[in-house]
């Protein structure tokens, strides 16, 4: 046996994260570790790669048959354990080079030896089928190809056991394939992996066995084969999910938000958005599909004046004119936007649930500019009450939830500026199964309660699921609208690789 751990218990103040754990690795595997968020398997691998240092925990760690006591991350690495985040540990400025070499540059008398650099580099980065130049700046690249080059480092370092915590969440499909296949390859050569990640579908086709853990215990290792989706589904949750997505049939109402030929070019002056035309209804979840690049994400952000220059078309709320000119406006106006990135762009990590909650809303607790704190912390408990928001209270930091409770937190603060249109930009990245269920609940309790909701994902089956209608873009044009009757994958991707509707139909 490659690895073991053995029993791992870890407290913190207030509970116990990890209740016993065991995990074990076999020489060559791709070894799963699934479960919801706050299950603790970022604990465990915190404890294997020795950022969590022997003594903080109580269970044996052994690699090779011998026993392990880490006392910090660099005695893990010299071990063979490396980990890649899923926020990469990568330098933009410096190139690929460097980055994989960095802190192990080869040298003679002080000075880098760069033939040997370079050498090193195009070794590594030929083993993850990475084709560029080893000088080629890391900010230059695409973030399927960053991810090359963290495993690329991580392999410079002969790691024996790789470590991968949602590599494909920020990825499109084709990006993930791509580094699926990098490591089939890296699994064939020999290299261990524990691959954590909560699309199930990729885990079940590439992992050898998968770990579950719940409620900081494991429940169940098992081989890929022995599993089904729903299955796994039951062992991480606890429960049968019998159906992910509520199908409800509802009645469409009026328009609520309608855009018009919608023009707008980036600050760079190249056309990005022609002449896009959407309606959003009440009553109603419109989705918004298409590749990376299409202009979903710059077509919202227009629509908040925070992104180029709109150059022409129109925008109707209720049916009267709306100015997009600030972000403020459109707020005040009735529409809200949970943006892709929550942690940069949707939360203040360090502060309190509370805070998050009433930050847009502060004028709502507020009298002649002074904080009414009671009121305050009685609307941001009614929040959590109702979006069951699992926290000590509001007072605890936003930073320390699970990805579903972060999320269920940019909800509350945006429902509450009672708006007429909800925005939600790929509200589901990052969070398990379980959580899924139950932000998707809420999505159909806000519509059902007359609030219009548009939604991006790069899930195609999230948009099948959950959406009474979805349009689709590519190239900063809509291709073609589709009802949930006549929405499949296969409808969805060519409109999404730029036939008409029409062609897609003929298809």
């Amino acid at each position: 046996m490659l690895l073991e751990m053995r029993s791992i218990i870890k407290e913190f103040p207030g509970g116990r994260a990890l209740d016993g754990v065991s995990l074990d690795v076999i020489q060559g595997e791709i070894h799963g570790l699934v479960g919801e968020n706050g299950a603790g398997k970022s604990t465990l691998m915190k404890v294997l790669s020795g950022v969590y240092p022997h003594g903080s925990y109580q269970g044996e760690i052994l690699v090779n048959g011998a026993a392990c006591r880490f006392r910090g991350i660099r005695e893990s690495e010299t071990a063979g354990i490396a980990i890649i985040h899923q926020e990469l540990a990568l330098v933009p400025q410096l190139s690929i080079a460097e980055n994989i070499l960095l802190g192990q540059e080869p040298s003679s008398f002080g000075v880098i030896d760069q033939e040997r650099a370079l050498q090193e580099s195009e070794r590594v980065l030929q083993q993850v089928g990475l084709d560029l130049p080893p000088h080629t700046l890391v900010r230059e690249l695409g973030v399927g190809q960053q991810q090359q080059v963290a495993i690329a480092k991580a392999l410079q370092k002969q790691a024996l056991i790789l470590i991968l915590d949602e590599p494909t969440a920020a990825l499109s499909d084709d990006e993930a394939d791509i580094l699926l296949d990098i490591l089939r390859d890296l699994r064939q050569r020999g290299v261990t992996c524990i691959y954590i990640s909560h699309r199930l579908q990729e885990v079940l086709s590439l992992c050898d066995r998968i770990t579950v853990i719940r409620d900081g215990r494991s429940i169940a290792t098992k081989t890929g084969s022995e599993l089904t989706e729903q299955a796994l589904v039951g062992l991480m949750v606890g429960r049968e999910l019998a159906s992910i997505y509520p199908r409800q049939e509802r009645t469409v109402g009026e328009p609520v938000l309608e855009i018009r030929s919608w023009c707008a070019e980036s600050s760079g002056g190249s056309l990005r958005l022609q002449d896009v035309s959407l309606t959003v209804q009440k009553n109603e979840i419109l989705g918004l599909a298409g590749l990376v690049g299409s202009g979903r994400t710059e077509l919202l952000m227009s629509l908040f004046g925070a992104w180029g220059r709109v150059t022409s078309g129109s925008l109707l709320l209720q049916g009267a004119p709306l100015a997009a000119n600030t972000p403020q406006q459109v707020i005040a106006a009735g529409i809200s936007l949970a943006s892709e990135d929550r942690k940069r762009y949707g939360l203040v990590l360090g502060q309190s649930v509370r805070s998050n909650i009433t930050l847009p809303n502060l004028t709502q607790v507020a009298r002649r500019g002074v904080i009414n704190e009671q009121q305050e912390l009685d609307e941001a408990e009614s929040y959590r009450q109702q979006l069951a928001i699992r926290c000590a209270t509001v007072e605890q930091p936003v930073g320390t939830l699970s990805g579903g409770n972060q999320q269920k937190v940019v909800l509350a603060k945006w429902l509450m500026t009672h708006p007429t249109v909800l925005i939600l930009d790929e509200p589901t990245r990052g969070i398990d199964i379980g959580a899924r269920a139950e932000i998707y609940a809420l999505i159909n309790r806000m519509v059902d309660d007359g609030i219009a909701v548009l939604v991006i994902s790069s899930e195609l089956p999230e948009l099948l699921g959950l959406c009474d209608r979805i349009a689709v873009m590519h190239e900063g044009r809509i291709t073609g609208e589709l009802s949930r009757a006549e929405a499949s994958q296969e409808r969805i991707m060519l409109l999404a690789t730029g036939y008409s509707e029409k062609g897609a139909t003929d298809a």
